[in-house]
């Protein structure tokens, strides 16, 4: 995720950015400029049409579509947004919810129960940890102190890390309770803060494994590329040969929005445009440790 100054026009204007769509459009931008040109010269020079011919009247088909298509990017591009925007709530509240939930155990522990302290000072942002390589690849991997904390080799990393995690945690503290060391009122109050974090995943799952409907993405796709392929057809009686330029603008600015929604419809990648889920893990690691000292 890149962070950047949202005033500064002039870079954001000038300057070719890696997300940005220019780059991915421009063979389609040169092949449409080359075929604006074909379909001018045929009409024009070689069957010689002129505004009275009925093929001037497809630009109403086109003013037509217009409204319609912008509706359909509109919504593509707001739908893309919601799924990137609830991702990011999604891990604001895995944030606050292992901070609570640090400080919780810390109140509730002895400063001498090193061996405890420990655990939960790893464990917690193991979640988060866990759920970033789980959210990002189909095994997760999981770096812990085997030395100090031998019982965590018991997670097994072709299984779901997040869900192996949360069952550690609360079988500690369950085991805790039976020790007398968290009173039942204490258990329920730390079973709550697993119950988010469980929470938190599944929705982090739903947005991850429900894209876009595949009908409606390509439906969109289809209706831009036959929408911009016919406009030098008619427009070509009322601006000439600059349907040359014209036309792969309109096709730049139409496919750059159903480039964008794809880009951000995915907000746990590596695009450039997505939610930095890593640096979150590492930022909720770094609190924990620091409510939790060792």
């Amino acid at each position: 995720m890149i962070v950047y100054n949202p005033k500064d026009w002039l870079s954001a204007t000038f300057k070719l950015h890696k997300s940005d769509t220019f780059k991915k459009l421009l063979p389609f931008l040169v092949f449409i400029a080359f075929y604006s040109w074909a379909i001018a010269y045929l009409e024009l020079e070689y069957l010689k049409l002129n505004e009275r011919s009925w093929v001037k009247n497809i630009t109403i088909v086109h003013n037509l579509l217009g409204f319609v298509i912008s509706l359909l990017l509109v919504f593509r591009t707001n739908t893309a947004y919601d799924r990137w925007w609830e991702a990011r709530k999604q891990w604001g509240t895995l944030t606050n919810v292992s901070r609570a939930f640090a400080y919780k155990l810390n109140a509730i522990l002895d400063d001498s129960d090193k061996v405890n302290r420990s655990f939960f000072r790893k464990s917690i942002p193991l979640f988060a940890e866990t759920l970033y390589e789980y959210l990002r690849s189909d095994y997760t991997k999981f770096m812990l102190d085997e030395n100090k904390h031998p019982e965590l080799k018991s997670l097994d990393s072709k299984k779901h890390g997040p869900n192996q995690v949360s069952n550690m945690i609360f079988q500690k503290i369950n085991h805790l309770y039976k020790e007398g060391i968290v009173s039942g009122d204490q258990l329920i109050i730390l079973n709550e803060e697993i119950v988010s974090m469980t929470n938190v995943c599944g929705a982090c799952e739903r947005i991850k494994n429900t894209p876009i409907p595949l009908a409606y993405s390509a439906f969109i796709k289809k209706f831009v590329i036959f929408y911009t392929m016919t406009l030098p057809v008619g427009y070509v009686f009322s601006i000439g040969y600059f349907v040359i330029v014209a036309v792969p603008f309109i096709l730049y600015v139409l496919a750059s929005l159903e480039l964008i929604g794809e880009s951000i419809e995915e907000p746990f990648g590596v695009d450039q445009d997505d939610l930095p889920i890593d640096k979150i893990a590492a930022n909720i690691k770094k609190h924990c440790h620091e409510i939790i000292p060792a």
